[in-house]
């Protein structure tokens, strides 16, 4: 999952310097990944989604990795966001991978999301 953390990284901090996209926390389970992205009024999700499963597959050497499509749903609050921020990072903890979200090893924030 070393490569995936580092691929998923990388297309954040490319996305922020290129696009004005911003890949904010994440966490990378064994079978899915959590994420908050923000994007201008002219984003489209669907293909900067794409762009990150091509480049995790790409690190992974694995073309068999992604099922089609993906699950989204819009923040609207700082509420919001810390409530499923903290779903997200305990997701480890749930599957009995580590005893507390800080010591997975696999989640963290490319880029602050003004969470307003």
């Amino acid at each position: 999952m070393d490569d995936a953390h580092l691929a998923l990284q990388r297309y954040g901090r490319h996305a922020i310097d290129n696009f004005n996209v911003a890949l904010g926390r994440y966490v990378i389970m064994q079978d899915h990944v959590h994420l908050f992205v923000r994007g201008g009024r002219n984003f489209t999700l669907s293909p900067w989604i794409g762009g990150l499963k091509r480049a995790m597959s790409v690190a992974l050497k694995s073309q068999q990795l992604w099922q089609p499509g993906f699950f989204d749903h819009v923040l609207r609050s700082d509420e919001s966001y810390a409530k499923k921020w903290n779903y997200v990072r305990n997701n480890p903890v749930r599957a009995g991978l580590v005893k507390t979200a800080d010591d997975w090893l696999y989640q963290g924030e490319v880029a602050l999301i003004n969470r307003a």
